[in-house]
């Protein structure tokens, strides 16, 4: 009679779908050889409350954190989905959202993967948020996350806990800092795609050139001059969608370059990182 091995690695995928105990998820994949399926269903039969395949949910709502450090250097940003607002507003949840971000800026982990095998009170973040999907039964799982370290790091949190900003600045003190506070809500409301043009990915400038093509071709122009008209239309979107070029929310007189510039000539933005649920 042939055994089926049955790796951590399945026992922990199992326990993040159904948020069921690490020994008796080994035990249910031992006795349906391995079928995750098969496996859930072992575990309903025995009682188990289960968050029963949560993997094909939509994790839209959730709660959006950034963080810094003592010395506002460094910061993290990381979104903890979930499915409903219900949940999203508990304040277990919240708190467990801020634990895992406490955790994320201790630690800087590299990547999203490294931040769930950081150990969070006895056991993996993965494991964690496992057990949490058990309690709730809901999909629960960070969507987001990335880290910033510059001469001046900004975070904001906006007061609904669905819309967080962290932004890298190239100098530092306390005027660096006022200003910076502007541009993390502009970002946050404006929701710019690249610091200034040039970081605006190429496929994104070919659809923007094509579109006004088309538009210019839609309303009669001559073939000749279209690629000079969509140019045009080019220029005008990265006004409307890159930080540098951005007006200005709290005066539409000037771009960020300019209000930047208006600190210090050398201040500029060199990270930033926007999350925002719920939308």
């Amino acid at each position: 009679m042939s055994t089926v091995t049955i790796s951590a690695a399945d026992v922990n995928k199992l326990r993040q779908l159904t948020g069921a105990g690490m020994m008796d998820c080994k035990k249910a994949l031992t006795e349906c050889g391995g079928d995750f399926d098969a496996a859930v269903d072992w575990l309903r039969k025995k009682g188990q409350k289960v968050s029963e395949k949560r993997a094909d949910r939509d994790v839209n709502e959730g709660v959006a954190v950034a963080l810094l450090n003592d010395d506002a250097t460094s910061g993290i940003i990381l979104a903890l989905g979930c499915e409903t607002d219900f949940v999203a507003k508990n304040d277990d949840y919240v708190n467990f959202a801020r634990s895992i971000a406490e955790l994320a800026l201790a630690n800087k982990p590299a990547d999203k993967d490294a931040l769930m095998n950081l150990d969070l009170n006895g056991m993996t973040v993965a494991n964690a948020i496992s057990e949490q999907v058990g309690k709730i039964g809901e999909k629960i799982e960070v969507t987001d996350y990335a880290a910033i370290d510059a001469a001046s790091v900004v975070a904001y949190n906006h007061s609904n806990g669905k819309v967080s900003v962290l932004i890298g600045m190239n100098k530092a003190g306390d005027a660096v800092a006022e200003i910076g506070k502007d541009v993390a809500m502009q970002i946050a409301a404006m929701n710019p795609i690249a610091i200034d043009k040039d970081g605006v990915p190429e496929d994104v400038k070919q659809r923007e050139m094509e579109i006004g093509r088309e538009q210019a071709r839609a309303e009669g122009k001559p073939e000749q001059i279209l690629d000079k008209i969509a140019t045009g239309k080019l220029e005008a979107y990265y006004k409307d969608n890159t930080l540098l070029n951005q007006k200005f929310v709290k005066d539409n007189s000037k771009s960020i370059r300019d209000v930047l510039a208006g600190v210090d000539k050398e201040l500029s933005v060199t990270a930033f990182k926007r999350i925002a649920l719920g939308a």
